[in-house]
This record gives structure tokens, sequence and C-alpha cells, in this order.
């Protein structure tokens, strides 16, 4: 594991930024080419920052090493869930007060995650989720957006929480909801999980509409029915095995 700190100081009076004791955690396999891009547009508006490069063979976490964030390195692929409950554990460590998680495949706008802080500060929320069915889905394919109406519904049913968006990689929680929130599905069935823990603690939360744009790279990494239907197995395996 690799580490480097912060870069330079910034104005903290900037309008339009995270106060500096709000970390982001951005889970990354093979992202090489475009973890520059997401992590120049998120250092416009974060201090903190903290890349998860989970076992990449494509140079992913020397590109992130040229910016001001913290990097953490996984020696093996073992899943984005995996990745997560790294770099929110390493957040929590730091002191954060406020943790938030963002993909590292450019389809998220960083300036969301202002509008996910001024939500929990506003609600007095413990976790604030994005809503692309709330807020905008550029490009998104038909086949997507029925596979992600099928999880909500299919979570609704399981964990009895009643949101608009599951496999949404785009949240923000508080210390108390960061540390609450223990992540063990490695893989895709975390965000599944995530929404099973929150209902089961008795953590309050809020949506806010967000914006994810589909590329050809992140529809290449998305959920597909089958990858899906797996999911839904692994989350009837756990609740059957409590």
């Amino acid at each position: 594991m690799r580490l480097i700190g912060p870069g330079k100081e910034r104005d903290r009076r900037d309008e339009g930024r995270l106060p500096d004791d709000v970390w982001v955690v951005v889970p990354c396999f093979r992202e090489a080419p475009r973890i520059g891009d997401v992590l120049s547009s998120l250092l416009a508006i974060a201090r903190n920052v903290v890349v998860v490069d989970d076992g990449s063979d494509d140079g992913t976490a020397e590109e992130a090493l040229r910016f001001p964030v913290w990097v953490l390195r996984h020696a093996v692929n073992l899943g984005q869930g995996a990745a997560l409950q790294t770099g929110l554990r390493f957040a929590l460590e730091q002191g954060a007060a406020f943790v938030a998680t963002f993909d590292g495949d450019g389809q998220h706008d960083p300036h969301d995650l202002i509008r996910l802080y001024r939500a929990l500060r506003e609600t007095g929320a413990d976790v604030a989720l994005g809503s692309r069915f709330l807020g905008r889905a550029v490009a998104m394919p038909r086949s997507r957006r029925l596979v992600l109406r099928a999880g909500i519904w299919f979570t609704r049913l399981l964990s009895g929480i009643r949101v608009t968006d599951t496999h949404n990689g785009i949240r923000m929680f508080t210390r108390r909801g960061a540390e609450t929130v223990r992540i063990t599905m490695n893989r895709m069935a975390h965000a599944s999980e995530i929404l099973d823990q929150i209902a089961a603690s008795g953590l309050s939360y809020t949506e806010v509409p967000v914006t994810v744009r589909y590329t050809e790279a992140s529809l290449a990494k998305g959920q597909r029915t089958r990858n899906a239907v797996q999911i839904a197995l692994t989350l009837l395996g756990d609740r059957l095995a409590r």
C-alpha cells in the first residue's frame, strides 16, 4: 500500500467547495485512461480524496499518484465492495466527519457531492443517497434501465427500504453513518448490502437527485442481467443464513 498526502493549501472560503472534513473515496479497477480527468474534476471541489486501486494492472495507481490525493492499493482484485470498505475505514481513521463514495469511471458529476453534503446538513440524515431516477440518466440504454428498475423493486421487497435508485455509486455518509455500515460483500452486491444495513440499523437517509452519464467504458463495467441475477441470489443466500 502506498500513500501520498493532500497537496497545496487551498482557499477554504471558496464557494462551491466541500469543507475539509469531507473525504471522498474513489474505488478503481483498470481506470488508467479515465482516473486523471476524474481526479482533476474532484480536486476542484474537494481537498481530501482517497483513491483505492483494487489490484489494477494498467497503471491506474501510477496515474492517480500524479495528483495530490491519497492512494491505497490492493495487491489483488477483491471487488468494488472491498475497495469501498478499505477507503471508508481509512477516511474514518483520518478523522473524517463525512465520507462520500464516487465511482472512478467518469460517470458522476463532482458538483453533485455538494448537493449530497447540503442535504445531510439540512435534513440531519445519516446518509444521502444519489438517485439518477430523481435526477438525470444521460444516454442510459433501455436494457440498463430495466435491470435497475428490477433491482429497485427487489431491494424494496428484501430490505423494506423505499428508495428510487439502488446501485448508484455516489453517496455520502455522516461519520455515524460510515461507522455503522460495514461492507462484507466484496463485489457488486455491496450496493444492496449498504441499503440493507441502513434499513436494519435504523440510520436515517435522504435521496438527492444526481446526474449519471453513461459512456462505453461505464457500460462495459456496469450490471448485466446475468450479474443482477447473481447479486439477487447472493443477497437471498445472505438473508437465509442469518
